[in-house]
């Protein structure tokens, strides 16, 4: 979001309080007694009455008072004057025309117009007779003609145009408006040439396609007005301009308005050169929002655009806000990359310029003395200007929409100047701007990472002023995140012995403070083998810290101990018992607001340093910190205490230690859990530029965020929806956790989570409660089969949970949570097994939904590829977005197959229309992830669909794109290839000889293929060997397996790919137990060559089963098998088979034969 830019809005006069005492006309005045609690038909009569707006005038009056039970009395009699719509709309009308009134009465009459006719989409506006329409549309033209006073004709403007749009949504006419509107520019004085220009913006969007076939006349006129006198109206047609740009649809007609681009822009140029930096601001805001529309429009002067908004934003003696707007345009141009790739490269010099104003803007910095002794993470900005947070937030968006490539020769310009500089501020400066391009930048970053923590060592090491050290702590624990874990690799020498000095600067807690906060960051993404050399020097100083009597530096302290205790796991065992009395401590102790933060870092490290240790080493304090924490919580908590959300990851963690040990404590943890994860959002609806100033704060009040929808405003709190994404999270934990020790729970956890998938204002909510589905199933499933529950029950939980999670899935937004659905879902199918059969026609038709979507999507993007500034780095960009999308094809494979797996043949012909949009992407012109993911599918049927031969009737059509497949030049596909020709082998029986030949050319093509068993081919190589092996096994009366099983064999063992390295070795089995002469030949051989496999294999057999490269049933067979042929062959031929293995291995066989 851009919190820092902000576009500036039209004012209009606000409706004040007014004194009950007001001057009286020297008229005669019919009252109407606004205090009785009921009014008569004679009052509403006398305030509607058509020959006097006396009543109606003292009425609109009193909806004004300062006085409560006045005001609400009016509103109620204004309410009940609704019944009367016609006699309303007149009578609002006639206050606002009539010339003798005051201002006050035609300005409330014009304000409550607009609400009176666009209430209920325009209901009772709809509802007038005809002639009252007639009369109020007339009248309102007039009004614009008449009106002399500016703010009533911005609100009768305003008004025009509800009117309009409401009879246009209503496919209802307005005939005398468009007419009146160009007589009103073309001839019309200034003011209401602005009034006509504007209400041609506000209805762009509606007629802007009608006025087509006159754009050459349009045109002309806002070329004429763009080169005005007056500048309102230059501003207005500015407005109309763009208005009309983003509502045109054709491309061809929006550029019929580019060569007004340099008079547009002039109208800019000369609001800054008469000084009136406000109208410059809102001509800005309006080439923000053109360049955020069509980023394109701007192309052909691309260079004048750029060069003023560059000038604009050096421009050191303009106003902070208008030099903000014109950065604003040129960044949101850089990352219009969808629409305009490449396009900011191209423009000479921009980025070094555009940089180097960035880093400029980083200067608008103080030395804040409350800085150095701040104790609240709120007081952290101190001394930071406006312009300094503009500064740091364009940079990090530049950066990740330009990259590496065209960002770091840009920093590598500047940072040698800036760093050895005498001002403090620029050396800050440019150890800030590093931070922030770090993420934009990492890949070009990676290739280097000790060059690139190079500046913010020196710093820490020599610089003489804190607040630049602690810039280049942040910077470095900026980096730590970013480049990890290939910087804790590289570089973890240097960077943490510099972040364990920094704890020692005593004298500056802040830097104090903030070196223990970036051992977080370097904690969190380190191998455990770079940070144990360190962890007793480290802890040393952690403990230290906490000792210290600044509030901010033992809160620092207590973070970096959770996440070094998370990192070293068992190895924290040394200095449990030292820890955790400082723990208990500060949750006893720390009583008061004041620690409220302290206190929750306690509760979070004490979590945290369990997990660590175990269950056997924590088991021993777990009653009596658990009596802690629950005495704590018992206390409560007030709304913006933070501690609820570390409670709420606290318990989590402690029921991942104590597991099942946990589940007496449910009662307990429960309630509060499922209150959070079922907070309402705390929202407020606001009508934009009617709140004023108070809208100005609540745009800087960070405790919420801002969506603009329409005219409306929506503020939503965000502790709330952190503290509600947080509970959902962690009751996805539990369930995963405890499976059915959860059941008592269950109910209403999923009363919380199937809602929660459509939760649209925080997508964490939704994916906690997307992934929690599953879990929720399989915790059913056990205590189904435990006999907790039976089979209705299931069955019952199974048709809570599938629908729902198809009916979001068809309405998410997003790409990347729409692949977990997809994955939720796959996963469910699974699980539900025969249950899913009366959602299958739900399913399928939301996966075409979602895959006509997908393609569609697919072939926007690659649109980009053929414009003029495509380039390397828009093609590496449109790459990383292709991602996303290949995500949500794999999902849509993994629930194929989980469909195919539970219903087999039985579920092709439903699936018939899906692979109407999968077998054109066996093409060979589709990308590579799309070819990948059609094989997969087509892989899968053969697989699980091929009973009774329903599989065959694909196989034609299969076959030839798989084979050529095996030698794609992606390793994907070829891994999906070849295991595609295994599968074939194995189910299509004689169907599949034909193929044979063919295909064991392809498999040996990737089996001997150079490089074919480095870390990008390997998979592929694997795959092929099993390939092979079902080829000789089930195609054998097509082919010599006497000539091909040695070569099978002589690539055994598998070890990468542990699934396909389980299968394999398990055929190894079959074959010597059925075949053994073919594969170990007439004279045994190959007999050495086995033995040599099953040394490798067997040992395995009772690792987990991510490690393991054979199951143990087969590893029995193993056994059996060796035994046998020691007992049974001559000992110089077991002494040769013996020979080829080394010593080490001989005693790790001779171990698992005796185990």
């Amino acid at each position: 979001s851009r919190t820092t830019a902000r576009r500036p809005k039209r004012t209009h006069a606000h409706v004040c309080a007014r004194s009950n005492v007001r001057h009286r006309a020297q008229r005669a005045v019919v009252d109407v007694d606004c205090t009785k609690d009921h009014f008569s038909a004679m009052d509403l009569a006398a305030i509607l009455n058509p020959n006097s707006i006396d009543a109606f005038t003292h009425l609109l009056s009193g909806l004004s008072s300062a006085d409560n039970e006045q005001r609400e009395q009016c509103e109620r009699v204004f309410e009940s004057a609704k019944a009367d719509g016609n006699g309303l709309a007149m009578q609002l009308v006639r206050v606002l025309r009539f010339n003798g009134g005051e201002t006050r009465a035609r300005e409330t009459a014009a304000v409550l117009a607009r609400r009176v006719f666009t209430a209920d989409n325009g209901a009772l506006f709809a509802a007038l007779a005809q002639n009252t329409q007639d009369v109020v549309k007339s009248e309102l033209l007039n009004a614009l003609k008449e009106e002399s006073e500016v703010k009533i004709t911005r609100k009768v403007c305003d008004l025009i145009c509800e009117v309009a749009a409401g009879l246009m949504e209503r496919d209802e006419r307005w005939n005398e408006l468009l007419p009146f509107m160009f007589g009103a520019v073309s001839e019309g004085g200034d003011r209401l040439k602005e009034s006509a220009l504007n209400i041609f913006a506000q209805l762009s969007g509606y007629i802007g396609e009608s006025l087509v076939p006159q754009i050459a006349t349009l045109h002309g006129i806002l070329n004429a007005c763009l080169s005005s006198a007056d500048m309102p109206v230059r501003v207005a047609a500015l407005r109309a301009c763009c208005a009309f740009v983003e509502a045109l649809e054709n491309p061809s007609d929006c550029m019929k308005f580019q060569d007004l681009l340099p008079a547009m822009l002039q109208t800019l140029v000369a609001a800054l050169q008469g000084q009136d930096e406000n109208t410059a601001q809102e001509a800005l805001g309006l080439f923000i929002e053109l360049a955020e529309t069509d980023p394109r429009f701007v192309r052909n002067h691309l260079t004048q655009m750029v060069e003023t908004m560059l000038s604009i934003a050096e421009h050191a003696d303009l106003e902070d806000g208008t030099r903000t707007l014109a950065t604003e345009f040129l960044v949101t141009l850089t990352e219009a990359r969808d629409r305009a790739p490449g396009m900011m490269r191209k423009v000479p010099n921009f980025v070094q310029r555009l940089y180097n104003c960035l880093v400029t803007f980083l200067l608008d910095i103080e030395d804040d003395e409350d800085w150095h002794t701040a104790e609240n993470e709120e007081d952290g900005g101190l001394g930071q200007g406006d312009l300094y947070e503009v500064g740091q937030e364009c940079l990090d968006r530049i950066a990740i929409a330009l990259g590496p490539n065209t960002v770091l020769p840009a920093c590598a310009q500047t940072m040698p100047a800036l760093i050895g500089d005498a001002d403090w501020k620029k050396r800050h400066a440019a150890l800030i701007a590093l931070s922030q391009i770090a993420e934009g930048c990492v890949k070009g970053m990676k290739k280097d990472v000790v060059g690139a923590v190079q500046p913010c060592l020196h710093a820490l090491a020599t610089d003489p002023h804190p607040r630049v050290r602690w810039a280049a702590i942040n910077g470095l624990g900026q980096m730590c995140t970013d480049l990890g874990p290939r910087l804790q690799e590289k570089a973890h020498t240097t960077v943490l012995p510099a972040l364990l000095s920094a704890m020692d600067d005593a004298k500056n807690p802040r830097c104090q403070a903030h070196a223990a906060a970036a051992t977080v960051n370097f904690s969190e993404d380190c191998p455990p083998e770079c940070m144990q050399p360190y962890l007793d020097s480290l802890m040393n100083k952690l403990l230290t810290l906490l000792q210290a009597g600044n509030k901010s530096v033992q809160e620092a302290a207590l973070t970096a101990l959770a996440s070094t205790a998370d990192n070293a796991q068992e190895s924290f065992v040394k200095y449990y018992d030292v820890v955790l009395p400082y723990l208990k401590n500060i949750l006893i102790n720390a009583n008061g607001s004041e620690y409220r933060m302290l206190r929750a870092k306690a509760v979070e490290c004490i979590s945290l340093v369990g997990m660590a240790v175990g269950r056997t080493r924590f088991s021993q304090d777990a009653r009596e910190v658990m009596n802690l924490l629950m005495q704590l919580q018992s206390g409560g908590f007030e709304d913006d205490d933070q501690t609820v959300q570390y409670m709420l990851q606290a318990w989590t963690r402690l029921c991942k230690c104590l597991g099942d040990e946990f589940i007496p404590y449910l009662d307990f943890v429960m309630g509060p859990l499922l209150k959070s994860a079922n907070l309402k959002p705390d929202v407020i609806v606001k009508k934009r530029g009617e709140e004023g100033e108070e809208e100005e704060e609540e745009d800087d009040n960070d405790d919420y965020e801002h969506i603009d929808h329409g005219d409306n405003r929506v503020s939503i709190r965000t502790a709330v929806l952190e503290e509600k994404a947080t509970a959902c999270n962690m009751l996805c934990c539990y369930v995963d956790e405890l499976k059915d020790g959860i059941l008592p729970f269950l109910q209403p956890i999923l009363e919380t989570m199937i809602p929660s998938l459509e939760f649209y204002l925080h997508e964490e909510v939704r994916t906690a409660a997307v992934a929690s589905m599953p879990d929720i199933l399989r915790a059913g499933k056990i205590a189904m089969e435990k006999g907790a529950k039976d089979q209705a029950w299931f069955a019952q939980l199974v048709n809570h949970i599938i629908p729902p999670l198809i009916k979001a899935m068809a309405a998410e937004p997003e790409v990347e949570i729409q692949a977990r659905m997809l994955e939720s879902l796959a996963e469910c199918a699974a699980e539900a097994g025969e249950l899913v059969r009366d959602h299958l026609t739900a399913m399928l038709e939301t996966f075409k939904v979602l895959l006509t979507e997908s393609l569609e999507r697919r072939a926007e993007r690659n649109k980009r590829a053929g414009t003029d500034d495509f380039d390397e780095e828009e093609m590496q960009a449109l790459e990383e977005e292709q991602t996303a999308e290949d995500e949500v094809f794999d999902q849509f494979a993994e629930c194929v197959g989980s469909l195919l797996k539970a219903f087999h043949s039985a579920i092709l012909p439903a699936l018939e229309p899906l692979l109407a949009f999968i077998v054109p992407l066996l093409d060979k012109k589709r990308s590579p992830a799309e070819r990948r993911i059609a094989i997969c599918v087509f892989d899968d049927i053969f697989e699980h669909a091929s009973d009774g031969g329903a599989a065959i009737k694909y196989l034609e059509g299969f076959v030839t794109p798989c084979i050529e497949g095996c030698t794609d030049a992606d390793a994907d596909v070829r891994q999906a290839s070849v295991y595609g020709v295994g599968v074939m082998a194995e189910h299509c029986g004689m169907s599949f000889s034909n193929y044979v030949q063919h295909a064991l050319q392809a498999l040996a093509s990737v089996i001997q293929a150079p490089g074919s068993r480095d870390d990008e081919n390997i998979y592929a190589f694997e795959n092929a060997v099993c390939a092979l092996g079902k080829m000789c096994e089930f195609q054998s009366s097509s082919l010599d397996a006497k000539v091909i099983l040695p070569s099978w064999l002589a690539n055994l063992p598998l070890t990468e790919d542990k699934v396909e390295a389980r299968n394999v070795h398990a055929q190894l089995m079959r074959l010597l137990e059925t075949n053994a002469t073919a594969l170990l030949g007439a004279s045994q051989e190959h007999l050495p060559r086995v033995v040599s496999v099953l040394a490798d294999v067997l040992p395995t057999s009772g690792l987990s089963a991510k490690l393991r490269l054979v199951e143990p049933e087969v590893a029995a067979r193993m056994k059996n098998f060796l035994l046998q042929i020691q007992s049974s062959l001559p000992q110089e031929k077991l002494a040769a088979a013996w020979s080829v293995l080394s010593a080490e291995k001989q005693a790790a066989l001779q171990n698992a034969l005796a185990s």
